[in-house]
């Protein structure tokens, strides 16, 4: 009764002042227990202990390794959609690696969504992390659905997962919003979403790389076209930079 009248007290505030929007009813969760250290001697581990990993979604405990802290704020802050998202980062911050393993509260497993404001949290505290943002203008491409049309397979469910590989892109159950993220890394400038298309989406590309001269596979743009029914335009992009304030490089204690 008592999430009922919270409910419709939030709806009437919402129409007395004409705001559309979702509004949380519950506080998010936080971490139980969080385990955040450096990687020691990274380089002197077996090739199979040097790779990344991260935890299912839906899993019980949240564990990432050898990650940087640029990839793991990206990951939190959802900053996919630049190539180079984070502004004023400490030069440390391409060669340092971490290893986090954090249990949440209760013994439900929790989506990435969820996880991604506890884990930004994290960051705040144990990181002491402090940034802003900034918006410019840069050279970039916008994708757009190609002449004939999307050549997309509408995704069946299943896990959510998205590798990019050497001259390869390998996604399934996933927006078009995570498509323009791949994108934008394999290519090293921002690619945006215009495709307007809804709906998660399972999709595979084989490319060239970009410096390649002698290529049995197309170039990147051709393959985006034929391979996926999609196209990316050269346009100037509007690009939100994450501008970094203060970051420590080691964490607080366990």
């Amino acid at each position: 009764m008592q999430r009922v009248r919270h409910f419709v007290c939030v709806v009437a505030w919402l129409a007395c002042f004409a705001l559309a929007g979702r509004v949380a009813a519950e506080q998010p969760q936080k971490f139980e227990v969080a385990s955040v250290r450096i990687t020691q001697d990274r380089e002197k581990l077996p090739m199979a202990q040097q790779m990344y990993y991260m935890s299912p979604s839906g899993a019980a405990q949240f564990t990432v390794r050898n990650v940087t802290l640029d990839f793991l704020i990206a990951w939190a802050f959802k900053l996919g959609g630049s190539a180079h998202p984070i502004a004023r980062r400490p030069a440390w911050m391409d060669s340092t690696y971490y290893e986090v393993t954090a249990k949440p509260e209760g013994d439900v497993g929790l989506s990435y969504d969820e996880l991604r404001p506890m884990v930004q949290e994290l960051l705040q505290e144990r990181f002491h992390l402090t940034h802003h943002a900034e918006t410019s203008k840069e050279k970039g491409y916008a994708l757009v659905v190609a002449n004939g049309g999307p050549k997309l397979t509408p995704t069946k469910g299943g896990a959510q997962h998205a590798y990019m590989m050497t001259g390869r892109l390998d996604a399934a159950n996933v927006p078009m919003s995570i498509a323009a993220s791949l994108l934008t890394r394999a290519l090293g400038q921002t690619v945006v979403d215009e495709t307007g298309l809804k709906g998660n989406y399972d999709m595979k590309l084989k490319y060239a790389e970009m410096d390649a001269t002698d290529s049995e596979v197309p170039s990147i743009f051709t393959a985006v076209e034929e391979q996926l029914g999609l196209k990316l335009v050269s346009q100037a992009v509007p690009a939100e930079m994450f501008v970094i304030d203060h970051v420590d490089r080691v964490p607080t204690e366990n």
